[in-house]
């Protein structure tokens, strides 16, 4: 039977996006995942004039966006080679190297606008923070760098940059379906996608479709002479416990390699719904139906199966690509995602898909990288599990890494991350009237008692600056937040 791909599911804008990415990143800023068309837009909304055709026959005008991840990084770089210091020599004492509270060369500002901060009670008993200068690694502010604290969604920055370094931001995960071992079976197989969807209109930024891996497998088969087959399901992929530490949560499903939708049971695409118990099943029933429309009986109900390894696809659907996922997982701070992607890494790297594969090859894939990970733990991909333990300067050394000129394949770690005011996590933080409102990007962070913000922006000068500051043991979510936006926008408005 002849292998059929789901050209569809390609977007030529995709494509060339990927292509063309190495070379422009530095001035643009996300991949083409859609949040940098999304950027334009909302800003063209707030605008009376820009990026909108209101009928004046007028070529409608560019709309403003939220600043180049690196544009900072550009003009820092030409200033320390204007002062000769030549790219990578270190100025200033080296981040995290301090145990307690600290500043580096030429900071005084910087420091005294965030020491009265940093004391905000609201931030609790327990707390860890990082600033630093990616261009030239100069430390700017820290207080406990190197406190190993739980992160709780900031450890998606390392999740990020994990699987990054391991497959590249190209890469997409493959859900396949092949003949079985049985006469007349056939079987789908999950590739790990968490991006696939059975929806019949699939979202927009959607992945590989069942919708359109079953056309394709109904014509292969009935080309083949076949309208009458058995269906098993293989999520073999994965290994270990499916059921995330926390039990029973609908901020995420169980982990299969075969799911579709992130096993929601509602229409949502983000945030917190009731999930599927079985979502491989639930998967294989989903396209079985899907078969059925399109003119093939299938016999008996869809059961698990071994694909065998060398077998030849009937049809294949592709995920986003990989740096897209890693922006939809940052944004939106996307837990199913982010489980996924920490076990890819894991079986990128040569070990098992499961919960300790995925830390294992997490923490050596980042000290490959020359990440200090001394005391850091990943017992999850998504921050979920308190059992996590990040600091705040192992958080800013992967943002300066993620800003690296030669890392271009990382940039998708800055690009993805929510904009204050505007986007995802941050789309109601330091909005407004706020110096950080669409300057600031950050990952949040938010578990009972534990809340943090790391990011980078834009400061006054010109410089791209990594911030990490970690929370424990906090009163409240709310004062929490605040604090922690208070401390961003200083950083954002002090020069």
């Amino acid at each position: 039977m002849p292998l059929v791909k789901t050209w569809q599911l390609i977007a030529a804008s995709a494509v060339a996006g990927l292509v063309l990415s190495a070379a422009t990143v530095s001035v643009t800023g996300p991949w083409d995942s859609g949040q940098r068309k999304a950027e334009r837009d909302r800003a063209a909304s707030w605008s009376r004039m820009g990026g909108v055709d209101h009928g004046s026959g007028r070529l409608p005008e560019a709309a403003p966006s939220a600043p180049g991840v690196l544009s900072g990084l550009a003009a820092a770089l030409q200033a320390e080679k204007q002062a000769g210091n030549p790219l990578g020599e270190q100025a200033g004492r080296q981040p995290g190297t301090g145990t307690g509270e600290g500043t580096g060369s030429g900071s005084d500002a910087l420091a005294g606008a965030l020491r009265p901060l940093f004391a905000d009670p609201a931030l609790g008993s327990l707390r860890s923070a990082s600033v630093i200068d990616t261009a030239t690694g100069r430390v700017l502010y820290e207080a406990k760098p190197r406190e190993p604290m739980t992160p709780a969604s900031t450890v998606k920055i390392a999740t990020a940059t994990a699987v990054l370094a391991a497959l590249g931001p190209e890469h997409r995960f493959r859900t396949t379906v092949t003949p079985g071992a049985a006469p007349g079976q056939i079987i789908l197989v999950g590739g790990g996608d968490p991006s696939l969807t059975a929806r019949k209109k699939p979202p927009a930024g959607s992945g590989g479709s069942l919708v359109a891996l079953a056309a394709d497998t109904a014509q292969a088969l009935k080309a083949a002479g076949t309208d009458s087959v058995s269906l098993g399901y293989d999520d073999s992929l994965y290994s270990g416990p499916a059921r995330h530490p926390i039990g029973l949560n609908p901020n995420v499903a169980p982990l299969s390699a075969l799911t579709a939708d992130e096993g929601r049971l509602n229409d949502s695409l983000s945030g917190p719904a009731d999930r599927s118990e079985d979502p491989s099943g639930d998967t294989a029933r989903a396209f079985a139906d899907l078969l059925a429309d399109r003119g093939i009986k299938v016999t008996g109900a869809p059961a698990k199966a071994r694909a065998a390894a060398d077998a030849e696809p009937l049809a294949t659907t592709l995920s986003t690509p990989l740096g897209g996922l890693v922006e939809r997982m940052l944004t939106n701070s996307d837990n199913d995602i982010a489980e996924a992607l920490a076990r890819q890494s894991a079986l990128a790297s040569g070990q098992p898909g499961s919960f300790e594969g995925a830390g294992n090859a997490v923490a050596a894939t980042l000290a490959s990288l020359g990440i200090d990970t001394t005391g850091a733990r990943f017992a999850d991909g998504s921050g979920l599990d308190r059992s996590d333990k990040v600091s705040a300067g192992l958080l800013t050394a992967l943002l300066a890494k993620a800003a690296d000129p030669q890392r271009p394949e990382l940039r998708p770690v800055l690009t993805g991350l929510p904009v204050a005011g505007f986007n995802g996590t941050l789309r109601g933080r330091n909005s407004g009237g706020s110096p950080a409102a669409g300057l600031v990007r950050a990952k949040t962070g938010t578990l009972s008692g534990v809340n943090a913000l790391a990011g980078t922006v834009v400061d006054p000068s010109g410089r791209l600056l990594a911030f990490a500051f970690l929370a424990a043991n906090t009163p409240g979510p709310e004062g929490a937040e605040k604090a922690l936006d208070k401390l961003a926008a200083a950083v954002a408005g002090t020069r």
